[in-house]
């Protein structure tokens, strides 16, 4: 009875807060509820995550180095903010075993859009430094993928699998130009990665980044691609370095450096490389070597342990609006405009002059300056390839059939520069409102500059603020061909020169000088007020 009474009190209670000050009861409000069909998709989604790490996890590998150091030191010039995703944080001092990140390699560290950023031999306090990355298998033969920065002067190398398997590695090969690096173990028990086309990824697409960041192997995370075909980011140092890197937000950190980014069908489509960072790791800015790049060159490395890349023998720039419209091109074409060709290269003989315009190789059209070297480094030598420019307005077809990249040689490359003798004077123009006096070029003033030939106009003076200083002309450089009626015209004379720049407020002309190849700039008039 007792009971009964304080449970009909309770619910007297329970009853009586439900009432309302007018005295109406109010229902209680149910908990929400996730929608049956959002719950299915978010469950179906969250399957296909857990799918891909899954398959992918077997290949991916995680990958010990060590090397004998000397004490060296390490610098973040300028701005300390930006930092390598490979150097150890702050307060770690490497004794985790499970964090094996003392002393970390630091290695591929840039500084995104400085000029004055200079890299500097890390830190390593000399004896043994120890490094830690990650890779992939390659295929069934025990070749395993990475970053050849992972490995580079490495002593000691050992690679470690999902199952804690360890094997020593040695390196078949490695290409600074692209950053990639072949390694061998003798087990060959480990499936490798099925391979995706780079090429066809698109901005938005769903990714995964998987590797051993801070040491923690077998650590997967996702993202998208925020972008493709980066190529004016300056990571690679090496010279004459290939680079059309793939941009994700799937956070990378230090020790990802070689791991692969895989698509959501578990295909790898990249290695992961490097980040940009205010901070100590991700803030959502990474970069991979797209894998059309990376087998190319690993299956050389493979069959042949180094990499024979071919050359067309042309200097380059990109095709700009204005310089299409002088030259009676749509302004929307994509091509490249040609400044200059090596004697004796494939080019030449293909019939390539300066002033053509490429807008087509192997039946394919050409995007970028980036892009165009990346495919014809990776053709083969010896093999005839469809050509397609513009010339004057007109288009053309030709087929080039590449050399190996050493046997192409511009004379730049051959032997560096004479300093340059006195100048001779000779009767000059004055500065006209581009911002150039010109003088003519005696074979005395060519010799002096290390010029072979006296063709063309010397640039005097530039005067300060004008545009031929904006476009970075400088005496000493040699004007050999302008624009006029839509095609380029050899300029020799110094009068006929000034009176095109007096009545042109566009002005396309051909440098060259002893600093470079040759190549083509466009020069706007100031507009008066």
């Amino acid at each position: 009875m007792k009971r009964n009474a304080v449970a009909w009190a309770a619910l007297a209670v329970s009853t009586a807060a439900l009432v309302s000050s007018s005295g109406l009861i109010r229902p209680v409000p149910a908990a929400p509820r996730m929608p049956v069909e959002s719950q299915r998709t978010a469950r179906s989604l969250s399957d296909a995550f857990v799918s891909v790490a899954e398959f992918v996890r077997p290949s991916v590998v995680q990958i010990s180095v060590q090397r004998k150091a000397a004490p060296n030191t390490f610098r973040f010039p300028n701005n300390p903010g930006r930092r390598s995703p490979f150097q150890r944080p702050p307060g770690n001092n490497g004794n985790n075993d499970n964090n094996n990140m003392n002393d970390l390699l630091r290695e591929f560290l840039k500084q995104f859009g400085n000029p004055d950023f200079n890299v500097e031999p890390q830190q390593f306090g000399g004896g043994i430094a120890q490094g830690t990355g990650s890779g992939f298998v390659f295929d069934g033969n025990g070749h395993v993928l990475t970053n050849n920065h992972v490995v580079n002067g490495a002593g000691k190398i050992e690679v470690t699998f999902h199952d804690g398997v360890v094997a020593p590695a040695t390196v078949v090969g490695t290409d600074p130009k692209t950053d990639v690096a072949v390694l061998k173990v003798e087990n060959t028990s480990y499936p490798p990665l099925p391979r995706g086309a780079s090429s066809k990824l698109r901005v938005g697409e769903l990714v995964m980044a998987v590797g051993s960041p801070f040491g923690l192997s077998q650590t997967v995370t996702m993202g998208i691609i925020s972008a493709t075909d980066r190529n004016d980011l300056r990571i690679n140092d090496a010279n004459d370095a290939f680079e059309s890197f793939i941009q994700t937000d799937a956070p990378i950190n230090p020790g990802n450096s070689g791991g692969p980014l895989v698509d959501m069908d578990g295909r790898v489509v990249g290695i992961n490389t490097a980040i940009v960072t205010g901070g100590r790791g991700n803030d959502g800015v990474g970069f991979a070597i797209p894998i059309d790049m990376v087998t190319n060159v690993a299956d050389m490395l493979v069959k042949e342990g180094k990499v024979n890349r071919a050359r067309i023998g042309v200097s380059i720039q990109q095709l700009a609006p204005s310089m299409a419209r002088s030259l009676g091109i749509d302004p929307k074409t994509k091509g490249l405009l040609v400044g200059s060709i090596a004697p004796g290269s494939p080019a030449e003989k293909a019939g390539l002059k300066t002033g053509d315009v490429i807008v087509g190789f192997n039946n394919q059209p050409i995007g970028n300056v980036a892009n165009f070297r990346i495919a014809v480094s990776s053709s083969d030598v010896g093999k005839p390839y469809s050509l397609k420019y513009f010339r004057e307005g007109k288009e053309h077809t030709t087929e080039v059939v590449l050399s190996p990249a050493e046997k192409v040689v511009f004379e730049q490359e051959r032997e560096s520069a004479a300093e340059p003798e006195a100048k001779v004077e000779q009767a000059k123009a004055a500065i006209n409102d581009f911002g150039i006096e010109v003088q003519p070029l005696t074979s005395e003033l060519a010799k002096g500059l290390g010029l072979k030939e006296a063709e063309g106009l010397l640039i005097h003076t530039v005067k300060e603020g004008s545009p031929a200083e904006a476009a970075e002309l400088q005496p000493g450089d040699v004007i050999t061909q302008v624009v006029r009626d839509k095609k380029f015209v050899t300029v020799k004379d110094v009068k006929e020169f000034q009176d095109l720049a007096a009545k042109s407020n566009e002005l396309v002309v051909h440098v060259k000088s002893a600093r470079h190849a040759g190549g083509f700039v466009t020069l706007s008039k100031p507009k008066k007020d």
